[in-house]
């Protein structure tokens, strides 16, 4: 039942009247969507949300609340923009208004930075400043210090570009500190940074700490120049899923540069660098690295070109992936054609949990060269390099020594890279069982779904990527090119054994998975909020779904994507529990959680982080976790 309070000067039927709404003056009407009691919302019948509702309504055998949190995902779109939009999609031209599309939407996209036309000519003193493009800043510029002290921090969505910074200057001094920490999706460029200088320094300082999901360039840095050293201080500490930190032209063709890294990717998550060209060509070049990759899980270090044609330099890897969970390394081409220069590298990679690492063309071609290996920890052999005169390995760990097996088979060691809490046995689901929670808290870009009149009409193919990469605006090898690349092949990926698996964009392509796996009868849930997140917790009353009795769910886990992306897939043999979660302490009720364990994990991997945290392998114990704050899973209904 819909009713009206219109008062128009055209005459409209019911659909023009929503959609040409500009010469008519009405009041908020009254919605009865599916005919009963609390599906009772003040809502146009031709926004996204109304629409959802509606759907549910007629596919899904009980009522959708009006409270309920999948409708808190829907489209925020009026009746008015959602039609607008999807004609713009329909005609393939979303691209030309993509701002007011991402801000009405509420979706994750890029700003489009357009070159800075300001001038700087004396010492700036930046004391708070964010998403910039700088273009010719600090060029030709003789002495002075210009400082970023806090740049583009706690920010959602970083952009920043730096074109021709300290380009030619003589004496002149940057320092950045607290340079976009504690950002979730970071795209940086530095291009043709401090080239030709001679003299000063740069210091960067708690860079990227504890970014999610951080992409950072250095492309020409420091090439060309005389004496203008470089600091990285505490440089992506504790980072989340970089899609890449890249260096490439680093320190070329100069003399006498000193550049150190210090806490170099120190506890970082799953990071990927790639040092290419680095010191090539240089005369005198002094670098250091010391705790790099220390203490990381999965890093991916990549050394190409390094310091290869260089002239009587140094270079020092202090600790180097030190107590890192597994990841690759890559050192190729080495010093190579160098002459005398000297390269050191203590404690390398005594992991507790071995990845690879590749060294080829090491050295290769070099006169009067030092390599020095002390307390090498890798399971390889240097078989290119034992014949070599001037190379000396201080102590080799094999992979049977007793140091190695010490280190790896500590159970602090098995278990640092997974966070208290996140894996349990499901006899821990019992009321009064105190036990960790891990961070359930959603660190993803907040964004909505898309109306399905419009996500129908945007491809979603990597075989478009073309046309995807225009509408979103992500430019050539940005941060938002490789989101959505790796969104897609995630998609694309073929399912695992037994798995049913489908990425959606609206809440309807949703339900219409959900309902074909599990039928009609269906709930979703949810963990009701992030209180308990870190710290010990108190279990409350428990309720097995299904009476808990073996089932199957749909698992829905968000991808990052502009707007709001689910993985979606069938999870069988699996028994799903809500449980009160409790204040130890207070013993007051701060949270309603839901976990799921999963009775069958023969076909997971042995290095699974499940098994690092509670042992034992797949398919010999059953794992339960937290459903996340914005994750859900779909169960056959109680009711």
């Amino acid at each position: 039942m819909f009713i009206f309070f219109v008062s128009c000067t055209l005459k409209f039927n019911v659909r023009q009247f929503f959609l040409f709404k500009e010469n008519c003056n009405f009041r908020t009407m009254q919605v009865v969507l599916g005919g009963v009691g609390d599906s009772l919302v003040s809502e146009n019948p031709f926004t996204p949300k109304a629409s959802v509702i509606r759907y549910w309504n007629k596919e899904i055998r009980r009522e959708i609340t009006k409270t309920h949190f999948l409708l808190s995902k829907v489209s925020p779109l009026t009746a008015v923009d959602s039609a607008s939009f999807s004609k713009l999609a329909a005609q393939n031209d979303l691209a030309s208004h993509l701002p007011s599309f991402c801000s009405s939407a509420k979706l994750f996209c890029f700003p489009d930075l357009s070159p800075s036309l300001e001038k700087h000519p004396k010492d700036e003193r930046f004391a708070v400043y964010s998403n910039m493009n700088f273009s010719n800043y600090g060029t030709d510029r003789l002495a002075g210090v210009d400082s970023f002290k806090n740049y583009s921090e706690d920010s959602n969505i970083v952009v920043d570009s730096f074109h021709r910074y300290s380009r030619d200057s003589t004496g002149h001094k940057e320092q950045f500190a607290n340079y976009a920490s504690e950002g979730n999706v970071v795209d940086q460029n530095f291009h043709s940074y401090a080239a030709s200088a001679t003299g000063g320094s740069g210091n960067f300082n708690n860079y990227n700490r504890e970014v999610n999901n951080p992409n950072l360039r250095f492309s020409s840095y420091g090439d060309d120049s005389n004496g203008h050293g470089q600091t990285f201080t505490q440089y992506t500490e504790n980072a989340n899923a970089g899609n890449g930190q890249s260096f490439s032209g680093y320190g070329k063709n100069g003399n006498g540069v000193p550049n150190e890294f210090s806490s170099y990717g120190k506890g970082a998550n799953v990071i990927g660098s790639g040092f290419s060209g680095y010191g090539e060509a240089a005369n005198g070049a002094n670098d250091s690295f010391t705790s790099y990759g220390f203490d990381s899980n999965a890093p991916q270090n990549t050394f190409k070109s390094y310091g290869d044609g260089g002239n009587a330099a140094v270079n020092t890897f202090s600790s180097y992936r030190d107590q890192s969970n597994v990841g690759d390394d890559s050192f190729q081409s080495y010093a190579k054609n160098s002459n005398g220069e000297k390269v050191d590298f203590s404690n390398y990679g005594q992991s507790f949990n071995e990845g690879t690492d590749k060294f080829t063309g090491y050295g290769q071609g070099a006169v009067v060269q030092s390599i020095g290996f002390k307390i090498y920890g890798r399971n390889s052999t240097f078989k290119d390099y034992a014949k070599k005169e001037g190379i000396v390995f201080g102590r080799y760990n094999n992979g049977s020594s007793s140091e190695t097996a010490q280190v790896k088979g500590g159970s602090s060691a098995v278990n640092k890279w997974v966070e208290p809490g996140k894996f349990f046995r499901e006899k821990l689901l019992k009321q009064g069982t105190v036990m960790p929670m891990p961070d359930i808290k959603d660190k993803m870009p907040v964004r909505s779904f898309l109306p399905r009149t419009i996500v129908s009409k945007l491809p979603f193919s990597s075989s478009k990527f073309g046309e995807l990469k225009r509408i979103f605006h992500a430019g050539d090898n940005s941060t938002l090119e490789t989101v959505m690349l790796d969104a897609l092949k995630e998609c694309e990926r073929a399912p695992s054994p037994g798995e049913t698996k489908r990425c959606v964009g609206s809440a309807e392509d949703m339900i219409d998975f959900a309902t074909s796996v599990l039928g009609r009868n269906v709930e979703v849930r949810t963990t009701e909020n992030v209180k308990g997140s870190k710290q010990n917790i108190k279990i409350g009353s428990v309720k097995g779904i299904n009476g808990g009795k073996v089932t199957k769910s749909v698992s829905c886990h968000q991808s990052l994507y502009p707007y709001l992306l689910y993985y979606c897939h069938s999870v069988p043999e699996v028994r799903v529990y809500e449980a009160d979660i409790l204040d130890p302490k207070s013993l007051e009720k701060i949270n309603h959680g839901v976990a799921i364990c999963h009775l069958d994990t023969s076909s997971w991997s042995s290095n699974h982080g499940a098994f690092l945290a509670l042992g034992s392998g797949p398919g010999r114990i059953e794992v339960c976790h937290w459903i996340f704050e914005n994750d859900m899973t779909w169960t056959i209904s109680d009711s």
